[in-house]
């Protein structure tokens, strides 16, 4: 077995800080969109933790972008635009995984992602992170915001835009935890999460 660096610690800090974030945000957005069924906290707590979270949180996309960006790492983000390792690796989600068949991705440096995996963080990080942020800073302070408010179609709108994108990250946070299992080894995406380091078969640190 040969251990790829495959997260720096810049990565791993971005990560943690951004899924403990994410679910602080998901219960107090809970909490302020249904005060009369939940009761975590007090509506004006559950408010104040969601946008000093929220706030936490693009600053911390802001130096997930600049670390990608400046170090030349965003690599691992472009899509893969063969169809057919595309059907592989659906083909290995679907029943290969099953039947004990090898994950037909070989993770490198620059290629650690699988294609589905690279196309859904990229959606992720380049649409609906920034969209869910966008839409809470208007919501954040609508009168001051109110000229850019209207022009995407009014509070109704964007707040609607905004659950949407709620209801989104609800369920990838459940979604994200076992598609991280589907592979050879389960835990082996988790400890390079904690580490940074991964095992891989020796060839296969050579490859793409």
């Amino acid at each position: 077995m040969e251990k790829l660096y495959i997260n720096p610690l810049p990565i791993r800090i971005w990560h943690w800080t951004n899924a403990f974030g994410f679910i602080l945000l998901i219960a107090t957005g809970l909490q302020i969109r249904y005060l009369d069924l939940i009761h975590l906290v007090s509506f004006k707590t559950a408010v104040v933790v969601h946008n000093w979270v929220g706030f936490v949180l693009v600053a911390d996309f802001l130096l997930w972008l600049g670390f990608y960006l400046f170090t030349g790492k965003i690599k691992v983000y472009y899509p893969e635009l063969s169809p057919t390792k595309y059907l592989r690796q659906l083909q290995y989600y679907g029943y290969g995984i099953l039947r004990g068949d090898p994950d037909p991705h070989h993770v490198s440096i620059n290629h650690k992602f699988n294609p589905l995996q690279g196309m859904t963080y990229l959606i992720v990080m380049v649409l609906m992170v920034p969209v869910q942020f966008f839409t809470g800073l208007l919501l954040w302070d609508v009168s001051h915001f109110s000229s850019m408010v209207e022009m995407f179609g009014g509070v109704r709108v964007v707040d609607s835009v905004h659950v949407i994108c709620f209801f989104f990250f609800s369920g990838f946070i459940f979604i994200h935890p076992y598609l991280s299992s589907l592979s050879d080894t389960p835990w082996v995406h988790y400890k390079a999460m904690i580490t940074g380091y991964e095992e891989v078969e020796d060839e296969q640190g050579q490859g793409g």
